[in-house]
């Protein structure tokens, strides 16, 4: 098999299947081509038939996806549990995040505040009509477009106070990562891989996404903050 398999997957995880396909490639003689976008670009470009042999991206998507006929049925596989974490600019005052209250706080008091296009966005989203701000704090709302990680609007000074997966977060520069959100409201997504109906080598698809999901893996996972599924 000369041609690569091709992976699409969301940021979340493009740090983490780079290093995953490379660990890969050096028991195998298969190649791994990762591209990685905004998680709502990738379905997108999956629903429009484009021809993948791979898809990693939230477990719902990947559900959605292989109910609308995209990726094989029964090959979903959960690779890892996704939690966010709050950033501000580096040198920047760090509020208390550590309590539910101390968080709310928190956003009412920052200046500008960013949420992904992703599922911690809208789970985020529904945090904030929980507690009855969402209306105050709107017009303080930066979105960040997909793909564009929201630490790099918190380096740049666009946002003051940032919500991410910590996976996306941990090694931006120019950001300090606060922390988790507290455990009360933890916002963990778990994101799956699944085998493109278009792949021409599905059997091969199938070892790439077992040794994602192997346990010689797992320290790889923590390494990049998520834990294994």
């Amino acid at each position: 098999m000369s041609e690569p398999i091709r992976v699409i997957s969301s940021m979340a995880t493009r740090a983490l299947l780079a290093e995953l396909g490379a660990d890969f490639g050096r028991a195998s003689p298969l190649r791994v081509v990762t591209e990685s976008v905004g998680g709502v670009d990738a379905a997108r470009r999956v629903r429009a038939g484009e021809a993948f042999d791979a898809v990693a991206l939230a477990a719902g998507v990947v559900d959605e996806l292989i109910a609308e006929g995209h990726l094989v049925a029964g090959s979903r596989a959960d690779l890892v549990r996704s939690g966010v974490a709050v950033a501000v600019r580096a040198g920047a005052p760090a509020p208390d995040i550590g309590s539910e209250d101390a968080l709310r706080r928190a956003v009412l008091a920052a200046r500008s505040l960013s949420v992904s296009t992703g599922p911690s966005g809208v789970a985020l989203a529904k945090l904030f009509a929980r507690w009855g701000i969402a209306e105050a704090i709107a017009p303080r709302m930066v979105q960040a477009p997909p793909g564009v990680p929201v630490g790099s609007l918190v380096a740049s000074g666009q946002v003051e106070l940032g919500f991410q997966q910590l996976s996306e977060l941990m090694d931006l520069p120019g950001i300090t990562v606060l922390g988790p959100l507290p455990t009360t409201i933890q916002i963990v997504t778990t994101f799956a891989a699944g085998v493109s109906v278009h792949s021409k080598h599905p059997a091969a698809v199938r070892a790439l996404i077992a040794h994602w999901c192997s346990p010689a893996v797992e320290a790889i996972k923590r390494r990049h903050g998520m834990e294994p599924a």
